[in-house]
C-alpha cells in the first residue's frame, strides 16, 4: 500500500520487520521512537545470525577458513559503507562504537595535539550531548574555550554572527540534523564558512544517515560520524569518516592489538589506516549486520521514501496542531520526520505514559539536549519520528492517544 501517491509500499516494507507484528496494551503497535533507534529488517537479523553460527571468528590475526571468512565480511562491510557515504577512500573508515565515540575520538586526539590556549571549540545550542560534553572535556583538558551557534525561536541556527564566532575556532562540531526538533541545518554552508576561517569540521550525522542522501564528499567535512542503529543496523557499531590527511595527522587515541605495527618494551608504531584508530577486538557482527541494513535500504526508492517522511511529518504536524494546548518546539521550514511538543500544564512523561496504552512508543524527556530544552523554557518535551515503515494509520494512532492523554490529564 503506498502512502498518498509517495510510491512507497509501507505494507511490503513492514514485513521485513517481525518486531512490529505485534500488540502493546492491547493494540497495534506504533513505533514513533525512531530518532532513540530504528528497528531491524530481517536482513540484519539473518546477516548477524549466520555470522554468529558459522563463521565467528576473530578478524586479521588468523589463518584459519573461519578467521579468513570473518575477516572478509568485515572488511567487506567497510567497503560497503564507504560507498553508501561517497568516502573518497575505504582507509578512510574507522570502525567505532556509535556516534559518540566517533565524536570522543576526534575530541580527545584534538585535545593531545591540536589545541591550546587561545584556541577555540565552536558548536551549538542545538546539539547532543554526544557534541557538547566531549568538546566540554577537551577545552578543559587544552586551555581552549568553547563558543556556540545560537538557536533562534523556530528551532533553526542563528548564523548572524557565524564569521566573528568562528575567528580562533580550530575545530567547529555541528550536527547536520537535530535529534530532539528534527532541524535540518546547511551543512554545505557550515563547512565553507569554518575552512574559510582555517577550522576543521566535523559532522554529527547520526539522525541525517537515513533522512538525507549521504554524501560526505559533498558535504566536505574533515570528519563525519554516525550510528548503525539508527539506521537500521545493530547497536554498539557505528564510524568515523575522517580524510586521511586529519587520521595521518592525528595521534592514536585508544593503546592495543591491532592498532599498532611494532611493539618493544621501549616504544611503539602505529599501524596503517584505519587500523591506527581500531585497537581490540571489534564488533564484527555489529559491522556485517550494519552492511546488510545498508544494503537493505539502498534498494528502497529513497525519492518515494523522502516523500512518504514528509507526508508523515506533514499529517503529524497539522493533526498535533488541533489538539488544544498542544505547542510545537521546533518549527523549521525544513525538518526530518520529527515532531517534538508539549501540552500547556501536562508535564511531558505523563503525557508519553498515557500515549504507551494506546499503543505508541514515543520518547519523553531531554533527548540528550538540555541546552535546547532550557533555550525553550520546558523540562523536556513528548518527541515522535518517523521511519520507513511507519504509516498514516500510525500518525491517526498518535493523534487520537495524544488527545486521549490530553483530555484525561486536563
Amino acid at each position: 500500500m503506498a502512502a498518498n501517491g509517495s510510491g512507497l509500499d509501507v505494507e511490503q516494507i513492514r514485513r521485513d520487520f517481525p518486531v512490529l507484528d505485534q500488540q502493546v496494551r492491547g493494540r497495534r503497535l506504533a513505533y514513533l521512537d525512531n530518532a532513540a533507534t530504528t528497528q531491524k529488517p530481517l536482513a540484519v537479523l539473518e546477516a548477524v545470525d549466520h555470522y554468529y553460527r558459522h563463521d565467528n571468528a576473530n578478524v586479521h590475526r588468523g589463518l584459519h577458513t573461519l578467521a579468513e571468512r570473518a575477516t572478509e565480511r568485515y572488511e567487506s562491510a567497510r567497503d560497503r559503507l564507504a560507498r553508501f557515504v561517497n568516502a573518497r577512500d575505504r582507509r578512510e573508515v574507522v570502525w567505532t562504537r556509535g556516534t559518540t565515540e566517533a565524536i570522543n575520538l576526534v575530541a580527545q586526539c584534538f585535545a593531545q595535539t591540536e589545541l591550546g590556549p587561545g584556541d577555540a571549540v565552536l558548536i551549538s545550542e542545538l546539539e547532543h550531548h554526544s557534541n557538547i560534553v566531549p568538546w566540554q572535556l577537551a577545552c578543559q583538558r587544552s586551555g581552549a574555550t568553547l563558543r556556540w551557534i545560537p538557536l533562534a525561536e523556530d528551532g533553526t541556527l542563528d548564523l548572524s554572527d557565524l564569521d566573528a564566532l568562528l575567528e580562533g575556532v580550530k575545530l567547529m562540531s555541528v550536527a547536520a540534523c537535530s535529534n530532539a526538533l528534527g532541524t535540518i541545518h546547511p551543512v554545505r554552508q557550515l563547512v565553507d564558512a569554518a575552512h574559510a576561517a582555517g577550522a576543521a569540521v566535523l559532522i554529527d550525522a547520526a539522525q541525517a544517515t537515513v533522512h538525507q542522501r549521504m554524501d560526505v564528499q559533498a558535504w566536505n567535512a574533515d570528519f563525519v560520524a554516525l550510528s548503525g542503529h539508527k539506521a537500521y543496523g545493530p547497536t554498539g557499531i557505528g564510524a568515523l569518516i575522517g580524510t586521511t590527511e586529519w587520521l595521518d595527522r592525528l595521534a592514536p587515541w585508544h593503546g592495543g592489538g591491532e592498532m599498532i605495527e611494532t611493539v618493544t618494551l621501549e616504544a611503539s608504531t602505529w599501524n596503517e589506516l584505519p587500523y591506527k584508530f581500531e585497537a581490540g577486538t571489534p564488533n564484527i557482527a555489529g559491522a556485517i549486520g550494519l552492511a546488510a541494513a545498508i544494503e537493505w535500504f539502498d534498494a528502497l526508492d529513497h525519492a518515494a521514501l523522502l516523500t512518504h517522511e514528509q507526508v508523515l511529518l506533514h499529517a503529524a504536524t497539522e493533526g498535533l496542531q488541533q489538539i488544544q494546548g498542544l505547542r510545537l518546539i521546533g518549527t523549521a521550514a525544513d525538518k526530518a520526520p520529527i515532531v517534538s511538543f508539549v501540552i500547556d500544564g501536562v508535564h511531558p512523561q505523563d503525557l508519553a505514559t498515557l500515549i504507551d496504552q494506546s499503543g505508541v512508543a514515543v520518547r519523553t524527556g531531554h533527548h540528550c539536549a538540555m541546552p535546547t530544552m532550557a533555550k525553550f523554557g520546558v523540562p523536556g518535551t513528548v518527541r515522535a519520528s518517523m521511519a520507513c515503515y511507519n504509516s498514516l494509520e500510525d500518525i491517526q494512532q498518535l493523534i487520537a492517544a495524544t488527545e486521549i492523554a490530553a483530555e484525561i490529564l486536563r
